[in-house]
């Protein structure tokens, strides 16, 4: 199955944009922010602005997507878009590096940017999965691709931690230093390992009728094409449910330990037993989800996301944080993957990016709620292990609607 070239290429590209997912969005960018960019805010002003930094940028693709997916299919521009939203967030994240103490506006605002980018390019990254590889494989593919990601970020984010811990092997003599540098690292990671999906992933196009509608009134239509479809419908509400429990997770899961007062080395560590565990977990899913189905493993995962963040609520030891990150990489990547495989396979022909940017709309509208909520209920109870207690309402609601919706067929 992994011969084939288009195959690979296209999950390299996961390879390559989850180093900004890992070392920036979950691991260096919340501690930066707290200790140096943001030092003067106090810790639940700290929070709430980081919740509302991943809520800005959730919302600006929320509005974004849709049109994106629609003028990729119509006028042939999935691969182009794709590359040219890559690039709007590598050459935003190798920024942060001139960003001073104090500069947190300006911090965030590149954040903001470099994740709009980062997720927009999603949007064309899922589409791609339908034409790069036959029905059957499509769980296998999807749960490769994560796995990849898992393994890039990871060796990364490995990396970055043994330079900021011994910052003298860069010649420098203070850690924030290497950690600026870093995010350089980050962006030259990213655009090298985009060149292979680049040049050798395939996109096929279906022929469609010749539409001389403008792309807002088409955009219009395929909504309207989209919710009609009873189980199409169930199935996007229970994934913005889910998802966004799950997004919320990774974006705030290290600003959460700081918050109870774990060390920021613990939390790194932590991180990287994630990736780790990950990267075999979420191959592993896909094979699992082509067995015994794929809405039984999805109904799994949430089931153990659920009690993630139960556990998440009542640890109090760096132990506790690392067998959270354990089960966290065994589930996190393979409720991605056969969320984006199941859905799929929901996707007539020719319409994978329209279908995927309705798909990633929701799925961001979603992580708007989830950290505006974690920081929202810190800030006005002062009490962090209410906010993590906050987003098991999601993973309870979200597996009630999707046990509604039947299994797609191959």
């Amino acid at each position: 199955m992994y011969k084939n070239k288009s195959i690979i290429s296209w999950a390299f590209y996961d390879w390559a944009n989850s180093v900004f997912a890992t070392v920036v969005i979950a691991g260096f960018f919340p501690v930066v922010f707290k200790s140096y960019w943001a030092s003067s805010l106090s810790d639940s002003e700290n929070t709430f602005w980081l919740g509302m930094g991943n809520a800005s940028a959730s919302l600006i693709v929320v509005f974004l997507a849709p049109f994106l997916g629609v003028i990729g299919d119509r006028l042939k521009l999935r691969k182009p878009l794709l590359l040219g939203f890559m690039i709007l967030g590598v050459v935003s994240t190798g920024m942060f590096y001139i960003a001073h103490q104090g500069d947190w506006i300006f911090a965030l605002c590149l954040y903001v940017i470099a994740t709009v980018g980062f997720m927009s390019a999603n949007v064309f990254y899922d589409a791609l999965l339908v034409p790069v590889c036959a029905d059957a494989q499509i769980d296998k593919v999807s749960g490769f691709g994560y796995g990849m990601g898992y393994l890039g970020g990871g060796i990364t984010l490995a990396l970055c931690v043994v330079f900021s811990q011994q910052p003298e092997l860069l010649g420098y003599s203070h850690a924030i230093d290497v950690v600026l540098l870093c995010f350089i690292m980050v962006a030259i990671w990213w655009l090298v390992f985009s060149l292979p999906l680049a040049f050798w992933t395939q996109d096929i196009y279906q022929k469609n009728p010749v539409n001389n509608e403008n792309i807002t009134l088409q955009t219009f239509k395929l909504f309207k094409t989209v919710f009609s479809n009873r189980q199409t419908r169930l199935f996007l509400i229970a994934y913005w449910i889910y998802i966004d429990g799950v997004d919320t997770i990774i974006r705030m899961a290290v600003d959460y330990g700081m918050a109870l007062g774990f060390d920021t080395g613990e939390l790194i560590q932590a991180l990287l037993i994630t990736q780790f565990v990950g990267f075999p977990a979420a191959i592993l899913y896909g094979y699992i989800g082509n067995r015994v189905g794929v809405k039984n493993a999805l109904m799994a995962g949430i089931g153990v996301y659920a009690a993630i963040t139960w556990l998440g609520y009542t640890m109090s030891t760096a132990t506790d944080f690392y067998v959270l990150a354990v089960l966290i990489g065994l589930v996190q990547g393979g409720v991605q993957a056969m969320s984006r495989s199941y859905f799929a396979r929901m996707i007539p022909q020719g319409q994978t990016a329209e279908y995927f940017g309705i798909y990633n709309m929701l799925g961001k509208s979603a992580a708007i709620i989830g950290p505006v909520m974690m920081g929202g209920v810190a800030l006005i109870t002062e009490n962090h292990r209410y906010s993590i207690l906050s987003v098991l309402l999601l993973f309870i609601v979200g597996a009630i609607v999707l046990s509604r919706v039947k299994p797609p067929t191959s």
